[in-house]
């Protein structure tokens, strides 16, 4: 499972988990991604149980990559323990993901067998999750809190363009107006 080798300091504070992810917004290896629409803590275990069903579903086909690590410790008291005598020992380790952030992506294979291979992979995982694909001739995929908000409010992805935040505007074309001609006198 994934753990950090050694950390600054054993035991940290829970912190908040509010607004849309900072960063690792976009298909940046892959051809297709798996992204958060909520804010969650996933764990080690959880991150294991959704790549075994990738790459279980995928038969040795694609690449994988992993694009969260589980870089905070929680900690937990013994059971039957009475309160005080300060904070418990490290029990387990996870990732703090909020809205927007890919979770796992995926190259070198269908568009059906990646929908399918994340559709296993999302069952492992505490929090709501959508599709991406990498748009031909944009780069990297990235979707706003518009996008956000019309995923969170039951819109499909048929209906919504995945890359209409990254997608460059393109200048209206003006047509040549023709001078008027002057009636002659």
């Amino acid at each position: 499972m994934l753990m950090p080798k050694r950390v600054k300091w054993r035991k940290v504070q829970r912190g908040r988990m509010s607004g849309p992810a900072k960063s690792g917004r976009t298909v940046a290896f892959g051809e297709f991604g798996l992204a958060t629409t909520e804010c969650a803590w996933v764990t080690a275990r959880q991150i294991e149980a959704a790549r075994r069903a990738m790459t279980h579903s995928l038969k040795r086909g694609g690449k994988v990559w992993i694009r969260i690590f589980p870089d905070k410790p929680i900690t937990k008291k013994p059971a039957e323990t009475r309160m005080g005598s300060g904070k418990g020992a490290p029990d387990q380790w996870v990732a703090v993901v909020k809205p927007g952030r890919v979770l796992f992506e995926v190259a070198g294979i269908e568009k059906k067998d990646a929908v399918e291979a994340f559709r296993l992979a999302s069952m492992k995982l505490p929090v709501n999750t959508v599709t991406l694909e990498r748009a031909a001739g944009l780069g990297d995929v990235v979707f706003g809190k518009k996008f956000l908000a019309k995923v969170a409010s039951g819109v499909s992805l048929e209906e919504t363009p995945v890359a209409a935040d990254a997608a460059p505007k393109e200048p209206e074309l003006v047509k040549p107006v023709k001078p008027a001609k002057e009636d002659e006198a």
